[in-house]
């Protein structure tokens, strides 16, 4: 099993708040990426703007996995460019992670991955030429081959939405 990355440091406030506050936890922001079951996967399409989908997703050894099918538009987005950006809104607590994608080739990671869908969503994903099959993905993700994708976080922020987080907004750098 690979060992978990992990910020550089504990983090630094992002908001106005007074001196003396403490940075949010990454170990309460790591448990609610991990724990989540519903993400937004922001991709760059080829002519510049957002392109944005609902995405089900694992967090593994410090970076998010997800899926598409290659002739997705999120999928030739990912292909093309790999910079993206994941959002989840949990009570009190929103994150943002940045960074960077690439397709999971590697059979050992792709047999973890489809272990961790099937652990988190009952998804009886299997590793076949590289990619995922499965009797059925999501009803706008069309029919196998499911690409994996592995997202490098490079820089995660956590936006406080209620009173205990807000004074506390952080962001972590890797």
């Amino acid at each position: 099993m690979a060992r978990e990355r992990a910020p550089q440091s504990a983090g630094v406030i992002t908001t106005g708040a007074p001196e003396g506050r403490d940075p949010l936890a990454w170990a309460v922001a790591r448990g609610r990426l991990a724990d989540e079951r519903f993400y937004w996967l922001a991709t760059v399409h080829p002519g510049g703007r957002p392109h944005v989908r609902p995405v089900l997703a694992i967090w593994m050894d410090g970076n998010l996995y997800t899926t598409s099918n290659p002739a997705a538009q999120k999928g030739r987005n990912l292909e093309r460019e790999g910079r993206c950006s994941f959002t989840v809104s949990t009570p009190g607590l929103d994150l943002v992670v940045e960074g960077t994608a690439a397709a999971v080739i590697d059979a050992s990671l792709l047999q973890r991955v489809a272990a961790e869908y099937f652990a988190k969503y009952q998804w009886p994903a299997e590793v076949k030429d590289g990619a995922f099959d499965a009797p059925y993905g999501a009803p706008t993700a069309g029919p196998p081959p499911y690409r994996v994708y592995q997202i490098v976080p490079e820089v995660v922020f956590g936006f406080g939405t209620d009173d205990p987080f807000a004074p506390h907004s952080t962001r972590w750098q890797f």
